[in-house]
């Protein structure tokens, strides 16, 4: 197979198409993993614990006893487990291989119909949620890893901030404006009689099942414009006779980190980027939980339409934020506004500990929250895309990925092992505080930036 004629970087269309699957697979994370997902899960795991006897006891998953609110932090611990298996080694085939366009393709779409398939998620399947939940977000997370692997080849290093930032931009429009939609199906659904269409009579719980739905639809259905527009960079690479994608997969990986002192800063960097954003994804996968709670449990018992659009404030807000930040990287350097972002992180996990009782609170904290998320998660990708070797795009991207958007493992176990320990989701929230301490403390006593690049481009022209 031939290489596609190479596109120069900074092309508008090529970063427009990149940047329509943000707008895509955004639904994901806005619709089902943000606001509709947990709290319906939980509240069919209730249910399930109410019919089988225990009314304030646990639901138990195939024999095992879990907290309702603590079922999906655990699902998202678990798919995070998985990736940590299998994302570095897709990387690595796909950076050998050169089919990561094909890659990206696969997975966005097995997630997509994992997605859809939420639909069946009602009474006595609650548990299915879970399932589908580990499917969908291990894919979402593959496909990530090639879509941010793109980001090196398609702006050059003095746009990398602002294209970055552009793409974040774009996913909290597109999920935003699915989340507008699902907000007022919802809205309408939510009454004694539900909402009439003809013979059918759509309820609140059905309401939820289909916008789950409709965000695999989404996701699936924007896709194909970036899969239309995006190049491939490469001829396809032919295997040696007796190897298999799998075994150059697990050889690729070994002699990346066979070379991992030949760039110690990236490394640091990473590490430390592990930690904080560990606590900002856990913030964003168990806000709404943290909100519709029971007060008697820590939470602020706001009903899920309520909640919804706050979390719709959040994204069009978040979209302004994710381009002010892009704005503040070129005039005070990523760096410094990296390092901002995370000093009021640890401010929101403290203030929802101690002082948030109301829903007017709620909304000051979410606008706070949205400022700072677009800002913090697109500096994050751009800075590690210039530390970056040639040719190792995916595979450093793959590990980046771990703990990228909703699939960090230590944050949600964290959050839901003490919400178990204490009864309260309270001092859950807190112990988030540990995962910014340390990742600012990291990044700023132990990561130079500029000597990352330096070795990364070293290791290049080797």
């Amino acid at each position: 197979m031939t290489a596609t004629a190479m596109t120069a970087p900074n092309n508008r269309r090529e970063i427009l198409g990149w940047a329509m699957y943000d707008w895509a697979n955004s639904a994901f994370s806005t619709t089902v993993a943000v606001v509709f997902l947990g709290p319906y899960v939980a509240s069919l795991a209730r249910a399930a614990a109410t019919a089988a006897g225990n009314p304030n006891g646990p639901a138990f998953f195939f024999g095992i006893p879990i907290a309702p609110d603590s079922f999906l932090p655990y699902a998202i611990s678990l798919s995070v487990a998985l990736q940590v298996l299998f994302l570095p080694i897709l990387g690595a085939i796909a950076d050998y291989s050169h089919l990561r366009k094909q890659m990206m393709q696969l997975f966005a779409s097995l997630g997509a119909l994992a997605t859809m398939a939420m639909f069946f998620v009602a009474g006595e399947l609650w548990w299915l949620g879970g399932v589908l939940f580990v499917i969908a977000n291990l894919s979402f997370g593959a496909s990530i890893v090639f879509y941010n692997a793109y980001l090196p080849d398609i702006a050059s290093e003095d746009k990398r901030d602002s294209v970055s930032s552009f793409g974040w931009a774009m996913g909290y429009l597109g999920g935003g404006l699915l989340l507008l939609l699902n907000l007022a199906l919802f809205a309408f659904s939510d009454t004694d009689s539900g909402l009439q269409l003809g013979p059918l009579t759509i309820t609140a719980g059905l309401a939820v099942r289909i916008n789950l739905a409709s965000a695999g639809l989404w996701w699936l259905g924007w896709s194909l414009i970036t899969f239309a527009i995006l190049r491939p960079r490469h001829a396809v690479r032919q295997l040696a006779p007796g190897e298999s994608y799998l075994t150059i997969g697990f050889k690729q990986l070994r002699q990346t980190f066979g070379e991992a002192s030949r760039y110690p800063h990236t490394i640091r960097f990473l590490l430390a980027y592990l930690l904080y954003n560990d606590g900002i994804q856990t913030v964003i996968a168990v806000a709404a939980i943290f909100a519709a709670a029971p007060v008697s449990q820590g939470g602020l018992a706001l009903a899920t339409g309520r909640l919804t659009l706050i979390i719709l404030m959040i994204q069009f807000v978040a979209f302004f934020g994710a381009l002010v930040f892009g704005w503040l990287a070129g005039r005070f350097g990523a760096r410094n506004a990296l390092i901002g972002s995370l000093v009021i992180w640890s401010l929101v996990v403290i203030y929802a500990y101690g002082f948030l009782q109301t829903e007017g609170e709620f909304w000051v904290l979410g606008a706070v929250i949205a400022l700072v998320l677009g800002g913090s998660q697109a500096l994050s990708r751009s800075l590690f895309a210039q530390m970056i070797p040639a040719g190792k795009e995916a595979e450093f991207f793959s590990i980046y990925e771990i703990s990228e958007r909703g699939t960090s493992w230590l944050g949600p176990f964290l959050f839901g092992f003490v919400n178990q320990m204490f009864g309260s989701l309270r001092p859950a929230i807190l112990s988030l505080i540990f995962f910014f301490v340390v990742g600012l403390i990291g990044l700023t006593l132990f990561v130079d930036i500029q000597r990352a690049i330096r070795e990364s481009k070293v290791a290049k022209t080797e």
